[in-house]
């Protein structure tokens, strides 16, 4: 079969969520009013609470939401055949992350910008708020970790992507000044930025950067892990609208620019999609494809990192509420869009079944590298492009959706460190310096001691990552739909997808722990425990007022 029929069927389904599904939750959910003042104007402070232009806004939010997960969890889920993997990206993308992530800004934006765990409290209770940050603060503890060990090891695997990540700071900065201290319109920063950052590819390809072997006893992965976190910490210190919004803009015209390039290789080289649709031959170490396929593809269906970016960072600069569809909604479809991508060029960039099945011998196969190496391909077939400058490409786009994630996760590590601060009076933690500190110091600990040093502990953690991630999904989806009860609104759109999700995660975590125990991985086995109790007592908790509020809806 042609990876252009898959193409055609995704982007299709994508755009008419978009049309319309997300125009209906918006106006008979939602209820989006734009004469609602929105956080960022009435607690703007010039640094966390920014009114924002809807364009840059969703450069952030996309390229925010977008890591490397979505590329990763299709690339390793192929291994059950496409056919699963696209039905969950589609399906998952349209009915679930949308009002999923549109939800959770909705909610904060309607509750002074605070993040979904604070939010637990008022909609929830207290107890559920302290139970339910927990599991943020773990989420995003793997996040940060994992995340800064896969844009390690892509800087050591493909070294003609440092010059381009790095360059992108620059841009990101001079455009920052352009547009809140000069006044400068968006359009011509905007170009002249790409066609830099696309121009720093071509540099990069030509002059690889490595770093030494070995540097105080730190190997070149554990030596960009801590120079990654370093960034990460000034980042997340700095003005929003000074880095980290433009530098996720740039990023984001950039990355679908750089969809876009790959789609049309696809449409002009038609390549033929050589992996099963149904896989009945998978390797010993492969799992059941029910319930492991809805957690191994978290990011790119529905994820619980969503609602954290939504509530945690967006929700701050959102200037009229009717822009929370065009940022929430049309977020989530680019990284189905770039889910989508990660499939076809997994399944379609091998040359044979043969080749594919030659790659694909374990459960752990896929990731990145064959997104890279599988989509250098078909761009070489479709656009002639030299296959190493294909690999840069989408090596760098890889890494600038990791690093945008990273950027935005650091920060939102603070917010919660400095939310329970605010919570349990600890005045320490409230500022910014500290809280920065404690949330750096937590990743790298997990970078390089769960894994026995190194700075590869991060990878350890990442069975539980698709799990919590799951999990934190459910778990909004659930806050969403008692807020939407007290507000006397329908709230069956997101109550179902709760459900399916709470159930496929459950189970999931109970097969990961029968596996942790047998295989001796402790650590794993107790971090899988303190979450599933964790959250399936704040399920519990939420469950409860949520019937509590259609009891007081029906007797109203």
């Amino acid at each position: 079969m042609s990876a252009l029929v898959l193409m055609v069927l995704g982007l299709g389904a994508f755009t008419a969520g978009y049309l319309l599904y997300s125009r209906f939750i918006s106006e008979h959910i939602f209820r989006l009013d734009s004469e609602f003042r929105t956080p960022a104007h009435v607690q703007e402070d010039g640094v966390d609470f920014v009114p924002t232009n809807r364009w840059v806004l969703w450069g952030h939010h996309f390229t925010s939401v977008a890591g490397a997960a979505p590329i990763v969890g299709p690339a390793i889920a192929v291994i059950w055949g496409w056919l699963p993997a696209f039905l969950w990206i589609t399906l998952g993308t349209v009915f679930f992350a949308g009002i999923h992530d549109a939800g959770a800004l909705w909610a904060s934006v309607r509750n002074e910008g605070k993040s979904i765990g604070a939010l637990t409290e008022s909609v929830v209770g207290e107890r559920a708020r302290s139970l339910f940050m927990i599991v943020i603060f773990l989420l995003l503890l793997m996040v940060n970790a994992v995340f800064a060990i896969i844009i390690a090891g892509l800087f050591v695997d493909f070294p003609s992507s440092v010059i381009p990540a790095w360059f992108v700071i620059g841009v990101a900065i001079t455009i920052g000044y352009l547009l809140y201290r000069r006044g400068v319109a968006l359009l011509w920063p905007s170009i002249i930025g790409v066609t830099l950052l696309y121009a720093s590819m071509v540099v990069g390809n030509q002059i690889p950067l490595s770093l030494p072997e070995l540097v105080f006893g730190l190997g070149a992965p554990a030596l960009w892990v801590v120079i990654l976190f370093a960034y990460a910490a000034i980042a997340s210190l700095l003005p929003v609208w000074l880095l980290l919004q433009p530098r996720d803009y740039i990023n984001g015209l950039q990355l679908f620019i750089g969809l876009g390039i790959f789609f049309l290789a696809v449409l002009i080289a038609r390549p033929e999609v050589v992996a099963p649709m149904i896989n009945s031959s998978v390797p010993d170490d492969v799992p059941s494809l029910i319930p492991l396929l809805f957690v191994t593809i978290a990011c790119g269906a529905c994820s619980g990192f969503h609602g954290l970016v939504s509530s945690g960072t967006t929700s701050k600069q959102i200037n009229n509420e009717q822009d929370v569809r065009f940022v929430g909604f049309l977020g989530t479809v680019g990284e189905g869009a770039l889910a989508l991508a990660a499939i076809i060029a997994c399944t379609a960039g091998f040359a044979t079944l043969g080749d594919w099945e030659g790659y694909y011998t374990a459960f752990a196969s896929g990731g990145l590298p064959a997104f890279v190496q599988g989509g250098g391909r078909i761009l070489a077939a479709g656009l002639g492009l030299p296959v190493a400058l294909g690999e840069t490409l989408l090596a760098v786009m890889a890494i600038l959706f990791a690093a945008t994630t990273m950027d935005t996760g650091v920060r939102l590590q603070r917010y919660i460190v400095q939310e329970a601060g605010t919570i349990y009076n600890i005045p320490a933690l409230t500022g910014k310096g500290l809280s920065t500190a404690v949330a750096v110091g937590c990743c790298l600990a997990l970078a390089f001691g769960a894994g026995g040093g190194g700075g590869t502990g991060g990878l350890v953690i990442w069975p539980l990552f698709g799990t919590t991630n799951q999990l934190l999904a459910a778990l909004t989806l659930l806050v969403l739909s008692v807020f939407l009860l007290k507000q006397s609104r329908p709230s069956r759109y997101t109550f179902v997808p709760f459900l399916f999700l709470l159930t496929m995660t459950v189970w999931a975590l109970l097969i990961q722990l029968k596996a942790f125990f047998e295989n001796e991985q402790f650590f794993l086995l107790g971090l899988d425990l303190v979450i599933l109790v964790t959250a399936i007592w704040v399920a519990l908790e939420s469950v409860s007022a949520y019937l509590k509020a259609r009891k007081g809806e029906s007797s109203a």
